[in-house]
């Protein structure tokens, strides 16, 4: 069983340090974001963490606003976003996160989720196209002991 406490501690950390290695698989995620910001991984670990039960730190120290700010204006193609979902999928598996195969499956729905209100709010050009999610969503699965 796989705890929100275990996933917080070890494993958000892990899972976003792997997903922006430089591994050439993950090579093509990087055409996309050419800049790297240095609180990235701390800012994915804290979303990640929120989303599955953690602490509300995303929320209480960014703000919903931020996440639509940083995706505003990158015009993600439906390759990019298929890939994005793909390597955080990976970057899950690599880092050891997958024993459990119905939060495996929660995983996948966040991560095809996220990674389309992600592409809707990059091509946005106005408030009224953004994707209506205004929440850090939060996911469960069968097993979720928190």
């Amino acid at each position: 069983m796989f705890s929100n406490t275990c996933l917080l501690n070890r494993g958000c950390r892990a899972f976003a340090r792997h997903l922006h290695s430089d591994q050439p698989s993950r090579l093509r995620l990087k055409t996309q974001f050419t800049e790297r910001r240095p609180t990235h991984v701390d800012h994915l670990t804290w979303f990640t963490a929120e989303s599955f039960g953690g602490p509300d730190r995303f929320t209480r120290d960014l703000g919903f606003d931020y996440i639509i700010a940083v995706h505003r204006g990158l015009a993600i193609t439906d390759e990019q976003r298929e890939r994005f979902a793909q390597l955080y999928l990976e970057a899950f598996e690599e880092a050891g996160l997958f024993d459990d195969p119905a939060f495996r499956a929660a995983v996948r729905e966040h991560a095809e989720f996220g990674a389309q209100v992600a592409q809707q709010n990059s091509h946005a050009k106005t408030d009224d196209e953004l994707h209506p999610i205004r929440a850090v969503p939060h996911w469960t699965w069968d097993g979720n002991d928190d």
